[in-house]
């Protein structure tokens, strides 16, 4: 019987982040451990899978304990375990769910398996526990860019997303042309701040065009625009790329909202984060008076209270997953 008592551990291993951490209910986070393997991937400009999956296999059992001691309890306090089986890298997601099936099956507890999309739903809701469907969120990372319609917990529907690059890895690419390192995304943040936003004039590809998003052209221009102005200025070209993205996001989750009907919006996943997109999406909000929230930086980047926070969910909507259930890269929400 699941309710809001339930101590569920969730596993988070779907890139480049071992995270563990414990919740009871949906929304009590009792503790959260997220170990970043940052440093292990710069060298490289991106996340390098073989070296991801490694690293899950040196890091998941420490930090699942330090999840379980954090929140004060012991190994056999914990009433289910829930895991993200995809979408991600194969090698990194193998890791989480073969050691959440491993821990499930030693304590008799169900097992759950999260779709990482889905998680990232559940993000702003375990800050603000007023947050409830409907609602529409902007789920925007490097690996992702889209506009979900939560009508009810466990019943979604994407309304739009992108049909090239990602905005997280439009950053990533913009970054690395401009030779400013990796993660691209933090690194023009903080460039952009000293430049001017209107200081070029981007092109915002499909501002008008439905729902979905295409960031290929914007990146290409700004590769184009650099080689034909040498000595253009880095905090220029970095803070009116970033706007030229937020505009773009910003702009499609008003319509997003309009056509679902909704006065409830969210922001979720990595690149929630940009200070800039946090500050255009909530005075959009103020603006059309919706109500606006964004996770805190913890919660933006992949961690495992979210996916523990929809592994309540499913076990109480759907159950147990069956423990033969695999890892899917591609798993889609």
């Amino acid at each position: 019987m699941i309710d809001g008592g339930t101590r569920v551990l969730g596993i988070e291993t779907s890139c480049d982040e071992t995270a563990a951490a414990v919740l009871r209910g949906p929304r009590d986070v009792l503790s959260s451990v997220v170990s970043s393997q940052v440093d292990l991937h710069a060298r490289y400009g991106g996340v390098v899978p073989e070296i991801a999956g490694r690293a899950h296999v040196e890091l998941a059992v420490p930090v699942v304990a330090e999840a379980i001691v954090a929140a004060g309890l012991r190994d056999g306090e914990i009433d289910a375990v829930a895991a993200t089986v995809g979408p991600g890298l194969i090698g990194s997601l193998l890791v989480g769910v073969g050691t959440a099936k491993a821990l499930a099956l030693t304590w008799g507890v169900p097992f759950v398996g999260v779709n990482h999309l889905e998680a990232h739903l559940y993000a702003a809701s375990l800050e603000s526990p007023e947050v409830e469907p409907p609602m529409v969120t902007l789920l925007v990372s490097g690996g992702h860019t889209m506009l979900v319609s939560m009508e009810a917990h466990g019943r979604y529907q994407v309304m739009g997303s992108t049909v090239d690059d990602a905005a997280g890895e439009a950053f990533d690419k913009v970054a690395r042309y401009l030779g400013l390192g990796y993660p691209g995304g933090p690194l023009i943040d903080r460039l952009a701040t000293e430049g001017d936003r209107d200081a070029i004039a981007f092109p915002r590809a499909m501002r008008h065009d439905g729902l979905d998003f295409s960031f290929s052209g914007l990146k290409t221009s700004v590769v184009n625009y650099v080689r034909k102005h040498p000595d253009v200025s880095l905090p220029d070209v970095a803070a009116s790329f970033q706007e030229a993205v937020v505009d773009i996001l910003v702009a499609k989750t008003r319509a997003a909202a309009d056509q679902a009907g909704v006065d409830t919006l969210c922001l979720g996943g990595g690149v929630a984060a940009n200070s800039r997109l946090r500050e255009a999406f909530l005075a959009a909000c103020e603006a059309d008076g919706r109500r606006g929230y964004v996770p805190s930086m913890a919660m933006c980047t992949d961690n495992a209270a979210m996916v523990a926070a929809a592994g309540w969910w499913r076990l109480h909507l759907d159950g147990p997953s069956p423990l033969d259930i695999g890892a899917n890269p591609s798993l889609r929400l």
